[in-house]
């Protein structure tokens, strides 16, 4: 087993361009999405808990492969995260899903900003190839579902049913109610989600996302906002084009 995740992308050391990293980075990225997609019963039999540490790697071919770590140390590539098999059965299976998909997104950054520092890219290149990336929805979005309701997607496309009537407005995007809160109603095990959930806070209260609560993000900081606390009911964010924060608007007004 030479678990080298698939490091021999790497080998030919001559110029590389940041496109050629995004590439790299795109066909792994495909090959974790379907494992926790497409492949995800599959998937989840290989993450036996009984077995030892597992990896999730993704490959530069676009598929993927569950497998023990590197042997030697330290790998040619930086390690995915470890034993998610572990926590299988001791979650509910979306909540676990998200958790591995959330550490594949750290992992595939990790592994294109590697080879962006082997290949010795300026801050330019480095900025190129993170713009490619961050285009991208993460993996944990896809799992969660986030990226679907994101409709501030340039085609705007995935739109909720309820604007059919008006289909040319951007209503919607702002006024997604369903956020990608944890479905975790009891809140034991709110330790391990803090950090992905920091983008869902209020930028009004600062309190986090309650299921159910009607929310809506600002065009402009593009931060979310409860209803309650900047005062916009779902029916009034039926007719807002763009949506400006309090402070968003304050600014503007001053100037």
């Amino acid at each position: 087993m030479d678990g080298d995740g698939g490091g021999a992308a790497a080998a030919h050391h001559h110029t590389r361009s940041p496109e050629d990293v995004f590439r790299d980075f795109r066909a792994r990225r495909a090959g974790i999405v379907k494992a926790l997609t497409t492949d995800v019963e599959k998937f989840y039999q290989m993450c036996d808990p009984e077995k030892e540490n597992l990896c999730l790697y993704g490959l530069p071919n676009e598929t993927w492969e569950v497998t023990l770590p590197a042997e030697e140390v330290p790998p040619e590539l930086p390690e995915p995260a470890l034993g998610i098999n572990f926590a299988r059965d001791g979650m509910i299976e979306k909540d676990w899903l998200s958790l591995v998909a959330v550490h594949s997104d750290a992992w595939l950054l990790s592994v294109a900003f590697y080879f962006g520092a082997r290949f010795g890219f300026d801050k330019d290149a480095r900025r190129r190839l993170f713009t490619m990336i961050n285009n991208l929805p993460t993996v944990y979005e896809i799992v969660t579902g986030v990226a679907k309701k994101q409709s501030k997607a340039p085609n705007g496309s995935s739109k909720s049913s309820k604007s059919n009537s008006k289909p040319s407005k951007q209503t919607n995007s702002n006024s997604k109610p369903a956020k990608p809160a944890h479905p975790k109603e009891d809140d034991d095990s709110g330790q391990e989600d803090g950090e992905e959930d920091q983008a869902y806070l209020c930028g009004s209260c600062g309190e986090s996302y309650a299921n159910g609560e009607f929310w809506i993000c600002c065009d402009v900081c593009e931060k979310w906002f409860h209803g309650k606390c900047v005062r916009i009911t779902p029916a009034k964010a039926e007719h807002i084009k763009q949506y400006k924060c309090p402070s968003c608007s304050s600014k503007r007004s001053r100037e």
